[in-house]
């Protein structure tokens, strides 16, 4: 039986999604709210993690553990960290990676967790092809970007991080839950997608372009989330 998790930071990034699906239940599982229902035909588990790394993680392990979701999606909002990226624009995950995860003194590459092999966590390349799909058919107007996410506690807002972070990693966007999202389903085994609307460029400007467009940004996903649970 397919159960989709649907993971957002924010409030705004999961409201419109909890509109449209049809809730059977609510649970209260730790300081998280999940909501079980379906979405067309599909069943869904919906839960707003709250902001940062430990956060989406405690989510994702309810989801997989608890819930036995079969696919999990991230949405949300993130800052651009490519010239070409720009506000409204969505970013589809190819992988993700810590950018604050750094024990360089020790051997290990930047963003390279001990135990693993590899800096990142592959999304799942059936559902990634399936979003952006699904985002040419709800919104061929909008411009589809896939690549890699970077994740970390911090909001970045400072050209030098901004800089540092795509030099050492080459991603497309930053956000602060995607990666321990994807970390905890690869270690479950559960394809998942990170998918991000562009809410600011990442620079100096970014609480202000973040204050203008997080609403119009999360519509984007909740929108696209949407056509993929109809065709998925």
């Amino acid at each position: 039986m397919m159960r989709v998790g649907i993971i957002g930071a924010m409030d705004v990034e999961v409201t419109s999604i909890k509109e449209r699906m049809t809730i059977e239940k609510i649970e209260q599982v730790g300081d998280n709210t999940y909501c079980l229902g379906k979405i067309g035909d599909t069943e869904v588990v919906v839960a707003r993690c709250g902001i940062g790394k430990v956060n989406a993680a405690i989510c994702a392990t309810t989801m997989c553990v608890k819930y036995e979701v079969t696919h999990i999606l991230n949405t949300g909002i993130a800052g651009s960290l490519d010239n070409q990226i720009n506000i409204g624009d969505i970013v589809v995950s190819t992988d993700a990676v810590y950018h604050d995860f750094r024990i360089e003194p020790f051997g290990y590459p930047a963003g390279m967790v001990p135990g693993r092999k590899s800096i990142s966590f592959q999304a799942d390349e059936a559902l990634r092809k399936l979003v952006v799909d699904s985002i040419q058919k709800v919104a061929p107007e909008i411009q589809v970007f896939e690549g890699r996410v970077a994740s970390g506690d911090i909001f970045v807002g400072q050209k030098e991080k901004k800089d540092w972070i795509i030099q050492n990693f080459g991603a497309k966007c930053c956000e602060m839950e995607g990666c321990a999202i994807a970390h905890v389903a690869t270690d479950f085994a559960v394809p998942f997608v990170i998918v991000r609307a562009i809410s600011d460029k990442a620079d100096e400007e970014s609480t202000v372009s973040y204050d203008d467009f997080e609403a119009q940004a999360a519509e984007h996903c909740a929108n696209l989330v949407f056509q993929v649970l109809q065709n998925l």
